[in-house]
């Protein structure tokens, strides 16, 4: 699927450089090839803009991949004979834009995606180089397809899971598409007039919207080094009473990567 005209125009018209950003497009359809996908066929249109804008982009189709179970950062040290996640890992974490999609399953992300996340959540004991979750400056977004109820509640979990492990959501950061209630074509489905979906004007504006929007919070944090204070303090002895109240100077605490932040010191 080529990009409709005011989507190439909008490209075109970018004065910015986003030349030094990476972006993950992870795919958790249950369809076993790629290219039969239709949660890929959405996707690809927030991948084409990031790569219109010179975005340096990576897909990921899980189902090409033997990916264990576990929230282990790798699960063959934990009594499995393969696990392909650490591999994909190096390609999340060297990507500045983490892009989800699933389909929708009897109202819920697909068991994938859950692995996913599950995977992810494996990951959140590593830190950076200032101590903090390895997953701050990143980035996170959702796309959703289906043929019945469940974009915005699909959205709402993957986008809670993404920013309780790190990352910054920014505005507007879910597209979707969804049929008629019942039985019926999916997104991108032949039909008479053209691919289901293509010409849905909710579905192709938010789908802009999001992916400017994930392109711009990720270029604010990289250029800017937009992250929380690395002042990181080991945790207090609150026997000896609460930090605030031992120093009538120290404001509300903040808690990060589960060590002690102080506003005062």
């Amino acid at each position: 699927m080529s990009l409709p005209p005011y989507q190439q125009r909008l490209c075109n018209d970018n004065p910015q450089n986003h030349s030094d950003l990476r972006a993950v497009v992870i795919n958790t359809s249950l369809k076993r090839q790629a290219g039969k996908s239709h949660t890929k066929l959405l996707l690809d249109v927030a991948g084409q803009i990031m790569e219109k804008n010179s975005v340096s982009v990576s897909h990921i189709h899980m189902l090409d991949h033997q990916i264990a179970f576990g929230v282990q950062p790798d699960m063959t040290e934990h009594g499995w004979d393969r696990d392909d996640f650490p591999a994909l890992w190096k390609v999340i974490d060297a990507a500045d834009i983490v892009l989800i999609g699933t389909p929708i399953w009897l109202g819920e992300e697909s068991s994938l995606c859950r692995l996913l996340i599950e995977r992810l959540y494996g990951m959140s004991g590593l830190l950076n180089d200032k101590g903090q979750s390895i997953f701050y400056g990143k980035v996170g977004g959702a796309v959703i397809t289906g043929n019945e109820d469940g974009i915005k509640h699909c959205a709402m979990t993957i986008l809670y899971a993404l920013q309780h492990l790190g990352l910054t959501i920014p505005p507007q950061a879910d597209c979707g598409w969804i049929g008629e209630a019942g039985p019926g074509p999916s997104y991108g489905d032949d039909a008479e007039g053209g691919p289901v979906g293509f010409d849905n004007e909710f579905t192709q504006r938010n789908a802009t919207i999001m992916t400017w929007n994930l392109m711009h919070m990720a270029r604010l944090l990289c250029r800017n080094d937009a992250q929380p204070s690395p002042r990181l303090y080991h945790a207090p002895d609150f026997r000896r009473g609460l930090p605030w109240q031992r120093d009538r100077g120290a404001r509300w605490p903040v808690f990060i990567s589960d060590r002690f932040i102080s506003e005062a010191e």
